[in-house]
């Protein structure tokens, strides 16, 4: 935390190359750590995503002036933050000693007498020789790498790079920054005496499941790429060792491998099945359709607490996971904790609830787990409570059939917990995407967050979604009937679980390749 009193620390971090499994736990630490992170456009936004929430988060390309110029005002600004007492973070794409211009700036942190520590990280050669498939040595073409900058302007007077030696070079060169200038390269390379057909990659987001890799022979390289409308950010490799990549990738391989599917969950729930995307190879495009917010009323979740403690429970039900997390964020605040519940059973609606009980060191009682939804657990519940005091835990705006079914074998108490409330950003670059039908798939796991979605959407979208250019994923038939009320068609999860909705997609995406599900 930031202490006005003294000078605050820098850390000069390698956010990776956008992939932030690809992050290191050093940089990870310093994000939890920071008061103030400082972001270029090559940070993956899910990077930030390890920060505390009430960090300041700052994008470069809010400082004046252009790349060249802005250089300066980047470095002023981290010492002024470090002078207020913060713990400052710099994330720079890749590692901050590989073209991220970290030595520049450390020199100025000793200058200025700001401690600081640089934290290494995967650069974009390494993560485009993995995720490609290119060897950047092998023992029978390339002992060795070369990193090269292919920034420098045609021209440019006092430029660095000895094209002849390049030309020459016994192995790999990894060209960062070259795309706008991949003619010049080109040009530069083979008229100092480089083969045109030598072995040759182009690189577009590693690591990423947007990565896309044009090989061609070095004179064919420019044609290609234009070709295949590769921007950046992306990577050059040059040399005998592009030969050895294979045709099947394991990187491309996943069975989600470019999908872009959007979560419409709250983001703090949504990052774990993110997460899961993510590794199948999917783009996850996050954008919550609702937020989950504090019960309005206390005082009747203070009266249930107070029974409970006192034993005036035999059951207590959890609904969901937030009524759950929200239920104990009320215990804690009260200075209680999990022996409230005393000999109390306990049941959840389904596994994920369930589990985020164990998380309090709870274990349910009872847990449907085949149907799991409010009709399956009435059943199960009303075999085990008659007669006895139930305690339900929702939200305000939840299902009334499960208070309906106990009612009538069992004294039933309800309480809102939390609340639920539409949050759609129409403004955000995920809706803006939507719009564009630049989606493939939406999952939808509540009423509430497909509602929400819904009355966000204009008639352009929701043609979208009627036409299935853009193919909706639930977790249960209700929600799929509730759609088609909507005049739309969803495909059903075979359980309303992160693992039914995950199957479901890659049915869904090896469909739409012509692949037989495995």
């Amino acid at each position: 935390m930031s202490d006005a009193t003294s000078v605050g620390k820098v850390y000069l971090v390698g956010a990776g190359p956008g992939d932030v499994g690809l992050l290191t736990l050093r940089a990870i630490e310093c994000l939890q750590l920071a008061d103030f992170v400082l972001y270029d456009y090559l940070t993956a936004p899910r990077t930030l995503d390890f920060a505390r929430p009430e960090a300041e988060k700052f994008r470069v390309t809010q400082l004046p002036g252009t790349h060249a110029e802005r250089w300066p005002h980047i470095t002023a600004k981290i010492i002024e933050q470090a002078r207020q007492g913060k713990s400052v973070v710099h994330l720079k794409g890749g590692d901050p000693l590989v073209f991220g211009r970290g030595a520049e700036e450390a020199d100025a942190l000793r200058a200025a007498g700001i401690p600081f520590e640089i934290v290494p990280g995967v650069s974009a050669a390494f993560a485009a020789a993995a995720c490609a498939e290119i060897p950047l040595t092998h023992r029978a073409c390339a002992s060795a790498v070369a990193l090269v900058t292919g920034h420098e302007e045609p021209g440019k007077a006092g430029a660095m790079l000895d094209w002849d030696a390049l030309a020459k070079f016994p192995g790999t060169l990894a060209v960062y920054m070259g795309v706008t200038q991949l003619p010049h390269i080109v040009h530069e390379l083979t008229s100092r005496g480089m083969s045109p057909q030598t072995p040759a990659a182009q690189v577009y987001r590693a690591s990423t499941g947007e990565q896309r890799t044009v090989t061609a022979p070095l004179g064919q390289l420019v044609d290609e790429v234009r070709r295949a409308g590769l921007g950046r950010p992306s990577l050059l490799l040059v040399g005998p060792a592009v030969a050895m990549r294979p045709q099947q990738l394991w990187f491309e391989a996943r069975p989600l491998f470019g999908m872009r599917v959007m979560v419409t969950r709250p983001k703090a729930q949504a990052l774990p099945f993110v997460r899961k995307l993510e590794l199948l190879g999917a783009i996850p495009l996050l954008l919550p359709t609702i937020e989950v917010r504090p019960a309005a009323d206390w005082a009747p979740v203070d009266a249930a607490i107070e029974r409970l403690a006192g034993g005036g429970y035999e059951w207590v039900v959890f609904t969901s996971a937030n009524g759950v997390t929200a239920f104990f964020d009320r215990l804690k605040s009260l200075s209680r904790d999990a022996r409230t519940f005393g000999r109390a059973q306990l049941a959840a609606i389904g596994p994920a609830t369930a589990t985020t009980l164990a998380e309090q060191q709870l274990i349910a009682d009872l847990v449907p787990t085949e149907q799991m939804n409010s009709e399956r657990l009435a059943e199960m519940l009303v075999e085990r409570c008659r007669d006895q005091r139930v305690l339900i835990v929702q939200a305000a705006d939840g299902r009334g059939l499960l208070r309906q079914r106990l009612q009538a074998v069992a004294q039933v108490d309800f309480i809102a917990a939390y609340e639920q409330a539409a949050a759609v950003d129409i403004a955000s670059p995920v809706f803006e995407r939507l719009r564009r039908g630049d989606v493939d798939a939406i999952t939808l796991t509540s009423p509430n967050i497909a509602k929400a979605l819904l009355a966000a959407c204009d008639e352009s979208i929701r043609s979208l979604l009627r036409t299935g250019r853009v193919q909706l994923v639930v977790n249960s038939v209700r929600l799929a009937e509730m759609l088609t009320g909507e005049g739309l068609s969803a495909t059903v999860a075979t359980t309303p679980t992160v693992d039914g909705v995950t199957e479901a997609l890659i049915a869904l995406r090896q469909t739409s390749k012509g692949t037989a599900p495995s």
